[in-house]
């Protein structure tokens, strides 16, 4: 992603302190944080939704949560948003990333989804919706980079994992074995 979301990136990272947490290049890291942000658009609910859907959204907001944080502690102190893994990066496969190679995004986007249609308003589902497109965005520009840095184990991982949801994939070469 070139432009003003980079622009805006690369004044981030000079600020002293939040290079860790923002590089030059990571102007997708500005619109997930704008896409996050705009989940919180203020506003009175529009319509009425059914109880049934409430406690569906009110367990993916809960379920989505969850599954975030547990992806997330699995990297500990190195979790950062950043597209650019970091030096002491390690090929997680096993747990949650067994099922996904986005499992945080993958939580993230669940929790955000029941967060929306919680709100009952137009704006939040929007911005859910944009939160989809900037996170598939980053996904693929992080999987780049994993590729340079693990080479084939990250390409065998990617082939028989999901992106963000879904059971995991046998071989491509039609015999369905791992």
């Amino acid at each position: 992603m070139t432009g003003p979301l980079d622009a805006v990136a690369g004044r981030l990272a000079a600020v002293p302190g939040l290079r860790r947490w923002i590089g030059p290049d990571d102007g997708v890291v500005v619109a997930q944080a704008a896409s996050i942000a705009a989940l919180a658009w203020p506003g009175r609910a529009r319509w009425q939704l059914p109880t049934p859907v409430l406690a569906a959204a009110g367990a993916a907001l809960v379920g989505g949560g969850a599954v975030t944080v547990a992806a997330g502690a699995v990297h500990g102190a190195r979790l950062t948003p950043r597209v650019e893994p970091p030096e002491d990066a390690e090929l997680y496969t096993e747990g949650l990333y067994a099922l996904s190679r986005n499992p945080i995004y993958a939580g993230l986007l669940t929790a955000a989804a029941g967060w929306a249609v919680l709100r009952r308003r137009p704006e939040p589902l929007l911005a859910w919706a944009a939160l989809v497109a900037v996170l598939t965005r980053k996904a693929r520009q992080e999987e780049a980079r994993l590729v340079e840095r693990f080479g084939q184990p990250y390409e065998a991982y990617r082939l028989r994992t999901p992106r963000f949801v879904g059971l995991p994939r046998g071989r491509r070469d039609g015999t369905g074995a791992r």
